[in-house]
């Protein structure tokens, strides 16, 4: 996505080397970025979070998202709109890939740097089960 600053250009995705800190990485489908705007994280990042619910924030870029994050009541999962603005406000599609980047975690905020890498994968090229749907404790974003 290009932005234009005077007469010259930025590029909004951003890409930085990770910094040793839990990530997890995925390919959104449709039902992440269409109704219900729901996304399974790799069940992988549930021992990185906390078990009470707590805010959230997303950073892309130079742009905060705040959610909230339900914990272990929610069966881990992030209930606000928040996730579906994120999805508008950085025009995601299906196809395309996140890396979260746990940059923040007490009983009090999750914080995850995220990384948007553009993609138009064929829907034939996405394993059925990325949704998490095989995973026993998804993280739901919603």
């Amino acid at each position: 996505m290009m932005e234009s600053i005077g007469s010259s250009e930025i590029d909004n995705d951003e890409y930085w080397p990770l910094s040793g800190k839990p990530y997890v990485d995925i390919i959104l489908t449709k039902s992440a970025v269409k109704p219900t705007y729901s996304l399974y994280l790799p069940k992988k990042m549930n021992k990185e979070l906390p078990s009470a619910g707590v805010p959230v924030v997303l950073t892309c870029g130079r742009k905060k998202w705040n959610l909230y994050y339900g914990g272990a009541r929610s069966t881990y999962k992030f209930i606000s709109t928040g996730w579906r603005k994120f999805v508008d406000g950085n025009n995601l599609k299906e196809g395309d890939g996140l890396v979260f980047e746990l940059s923040e975690c007490s009983t009090s905020k999750i914080e995850f740097r995220v990384q948007i890498l553009r993609g138009d994968f064929p829907a034939e090229l996405i394993p059925e089960d990325v949704e998490g749907t095989k995973s026993e404790n998804p993280i739901i974003l919603g």
